[in-house]
């Protein structure tokens, strides 16, 4: 029997431990892994289900040794310092792993059995960049610009078309949402509405233009979908709260899209960590919140995918913060996961057990987390939405369900 390790670094011979690692989750969970590898593949055509998949980005590294804290393992305190979160404080999840205070309500989902908590993740992408790391997350590829379309457009392309099928609440279209398949976007403006007279003449200019036609009337569906919420104007750009609703008035329809997907900034975190990260997380904390709230009994459908392009250093600088790193973690939450678990085959903090001597080491890719989630979200062949997303790649699924059935 192998054994398994623990962040406090003991190792057993099959007991059971507080800490809920990738093998003692197939170990705890064998039953229902073996159901539901055992359940018929369902073809891609029949993938028409009441469900909803949200992608919330964290752009700019976000921390997840500071979002999910591995407080039973030594290095942790001892690399962060001053930094590190105090267990006291914190979320307790299980024996090993806690929640930063901020993530109230997602502490809450966690407790419901909404949340799952994935650490320990990494996309293939190792140098660090900003750019390069958010390309290669939001692409499905194995390097930088090696992809022109993005992961969450294709998809699409394995879904039934009845309609507006994805929406990005962003200024424009962001790169995983990017290729041939039709996607609307919605950014709030803060300036004056148009008048109805000038929107009927523009639609009238676009009536015999094939291409702009389509555009000008996609838009429209997104204004008014956007009109139907009560938090459609400028703040929601700068508010969280009023963020989840607009997203909630958009995924809560009947015949709204099935795919949303959500930008957060602000996760470079290289001096003033603690503060900072504490105003991201509540913030974060806040949009899912009110996300859940607006979307009233489709929440039970829905699942929420929060993740960043690296993580952070493991050890603070000196500035009371953390540089660019390796590993981080990534949230699942809704109504349709499988929650109250921590997904984590946890490397350790120890100096021989960093990423290069200095980051948390991946275990678990985010290209695996994205095409379990995906086609266990859509009632899809999950090996063929592994080779769809993320082609060219062996992508190691996780091997046990994410979602309900």
């Amino acid at each position: 029997m192998n054994a398994t390790r623990t962040p406090d670094g003991d190792r057993t011979a099959g007991e059971a431990t507080p800490m809920h690692t990738r093998r003692a989750l197939l170990r705890h969970g064998a039953l229902a892994a073996t159901a539901w590898l055992a359940a018929p593949r369902l073809l891609l055509a029949q993938a028409d289900t009441p469900r909803r998949l949200v992608f919330v980005l964290q752009r700019g590294a976000a921390d997840g040794l500071h979002t999910v804290v591995p407080c039973a393992d030594p290095g942790y305190a001892r690399l962060r310092g001053a930094l590190a979160i105090d267990p006291a404080e914190a979320i307790r999840l299980d024996g090993s792993f806690a929640l930063h205070p901020a993530l109230q309500d997602i502490g809450r989902l966690y407790a419901e059995g909404q949340a799952l908590c994935a650490h320990a993740v990494a996309s293939p992408y190792r140098a660090r960049s900003h750019f390069d790391g958010q390309n290669v997350l939001e692409t499905g590829g194995s390097a930088p610009y090696q992809l022109r379309d993005g992961w969450l457009n294709r998809l699409l392309g394995l879904l039934p078309r009845h309609g507006q099928e994805a929406v990005a609440l962003a200024p424009m279209v962001p790169p995983a949402l990017r290729g041939p398949h039709a996607v609307a976007s919605y950014a709030p403006s803060g300036l004056p509405p148009p008048k109805d007279d000038l929107l009927t003449r523009v639609a009238q200019l676009y009536a015999d233009d094939a291409q702009l036609h389509a555009l000008w009337s996609t838009a429209m569906d997104a204004r008014g979908m956007a009109a139907a919420t009560d938090m459609a104007g400028g703040r929601a750009r700068r508010d969280a709260a009023a963020l989840g609703r607009l997203a909630a008035g958009f995924l809560a329809r009947a015949d709204g899209p099935r795919i949303a997907m959500l930008e957060t900034d602000g996760w470079d975190t290289h001096q003033g960590q603690a503060g900072r990260m504490a105003t991201q997380l509540r913030a974060l904390d806040t949009l899912v919140a009110a996300l859940r709230d607006g979307m009233g009994p489709a929440w039970q459908h829905t699942v929420v995918l929060v993740a960043t392009e690296f993580g952070r250093t493991a050890a603070a600088n000196g500035t009371g913060g953390t540089d660019h790193g390796t590993a981080s973690a990534a949230l699942l939450l809704g109504g349709a996961v499988r929650g109250g678990r921590v997904l984590a085959d946890w490397p350790g903090l120890a100096p021989a057990d960093l990423y290069e001597g200095r980051d948390l080491r991946p275990t678990l890719g985010l290209d695996a987390l994205f095409a379990a989630t995906a086609a266990e979200c859509f009632g899809l062949d999950t090996e063929r939405v592994a080779r769809t997303l993320f082609p060219g790649q062996a992508v190691r699924l996780p091997g046990l369900p994410l979602l309900h059935g």
